[in-house]
């Protein structure tokens, strides 16, 4: 029986895991579910999955998760220190899919078990991508794509040579605002931002898929993952979200991943690597899906696909800065202070000011100096927004 942890178990990459996992009761045990504020949820998984621990990254929450556990014989625990703790739990799976920088620092510190971990948290490759990567070599430590695009890269290369690679070119739906002429684009409101066309996911997932910053993370993150050249990653709108990713190698060949917009089949392919198992995805029906379109994307509609490449230029620290700024910058957004189009301009600025620094381009790696470039960023572009306001 596997040992598996689901880091982020309440958001929508987490629930599809559980869905899985459910399925098949007798291969898993399930040691620790993490959440944030939808304890009802946390405590109805961890109860129905017998989990060891549950989590909520909220220590005001405590309480509640508790009452919600009574009589359960489940641990609960709160706050950072608790999920760096359930981390440190052996698993044999670790599904790292909380949202934002915050996934970070468990998902290193599971590495050091030396085990797989499914990565669904792009800052994490985006904030601190070296870092993750030589933590995995140290401590033998595998790490499995769970974004639909890297996973379908990641299945396309399995039995090719990398270097015999000559092009990677990932997808795009281009959201919400995909067919708005440009100049309505400063009308956008928050409702209609949050709505997807082809996926069913979170709110600030679903908003940075209409912006292209999803987009852009993912530019950052095959860069980083792979280890293949900016100028080898090309990224495409292909509104019906059913090719996920393409491998061009350098005899002409493209290997192009299809299959329907479901996160089950990427969280499926790592769950049950290195072979394959049965997910219950719908099977395509090529004769009536019909037809399939691409588009090149207009990078003054979706600026946050140049910003991505100015930031795998830059290198360091500048990912960690990327993030952060977006963050909040999308935040602002969801609160009213800035408009759908100044989320980029925010994130331009927090970069073109802290530029100057060298500590962001020529620095060491680790968790300490991301966190204060992450705090960094975090204060310069709220700074920003205050000033756009007054």
């Amino acid at each position: 029986m596997r040992r598996v942890s689901i880091f982020g178990a309440t958001g929508s990459i987490g629930q599809s895991a559980i869905d899985l996992i459910a399925r098949e009761p007798d291969k898993y045990q399930v040691v620790a579910l993490t959440g944030g504020r939808n304890i009802a949820q946390l405590a109805k998984d961890a109860r129905a999955l017998r989990a060891e621990v549950a989590v909520t990254a909220f220590p005001e929450y405590l309480g509640d998760l508790q009452a919600a556990l009574a009589g359960s014989g489940i641990e609960s625990t709160a706050g950072e220190a608790a999920l760096i703790e359930a981390a440190d739990r052996p698993a044999d799976w670790i599904l790292s899919a909380i949202v934002g920088a915050a996934g970070l620092a468990p998902g290193l510190r599971a590495l050091r078990q030396g085990t797989t971990l499914a990565l669904a948290n792009k800052e994490s490759l985006v904030a601190a991508g070296p870092l993750l990567m030589a933590e995995a070599r140290k401590y033998g430590a595998t790490i499995l794509p769970v974004d639909s695009e890297h996973s379908a890269i990641f299945q396309a290369l399995v039995g090719e040579d990398i270097a015999k690679v000559e092009r990677i070119i990932i997808t795009a739906s281009g959201g919400a605002f995909r067919d708005w002429p440009l100049e309505k684009l400063a009308t956008a409101t928050l409702k209609l931002a949050q709505t997807h066309p082809n996926w069913d996911m979170g709110q600030r997932i679903t908003i940075d898929s209409a912006s292209m910053f999803n987009k852009a993370l993912e530019v950052i993150e095959t860069n980083e993952y792979f280890d293949v050249r900016p100028e080898q990653i090309e990224v495409i709108v292909h509104p019906q979200s059913m090719v996920h990713a393409l491998v061009g190698f350098v005899d002409g060949a493209l290997m192009a991943h299809v299959g329907p917009a479901d996160m089950r089949h990427a969280i499926g392919y790592a769950l049950h690597w290195p072979k394959r198992g049965h997910v219950p995805v719908e099977r395509l029906d090529l004769a009536k899906l019909g037809k399939l379109e691409f588009r090149a994307p207009d990078e003054l509609r979706w600026p946050a696909l140049r910003l991505a490449r100015e930031v795998i230029k830059a290198g360091g620290l500048t990912g960690a800065t990327f993030n952060a700024a977006k963050e909040v910058a999308l935040d602002a957004f969801i609160g009213g202070q800035i408009g759908f189009m100044h989320m980029a301009e925010v994130v331009e600025e927090v970069l073109n000011r802290t530029s100057s620094d060298n500590r962001l381009d020529n620095a060491v790696i680790t968790l300490d100096m991301v966190r204060k470039t992450d705090h960094l960023a975090r204060q310069t572009a709220k700074d920003i927004i205050r000033q756009r306001q007054a």
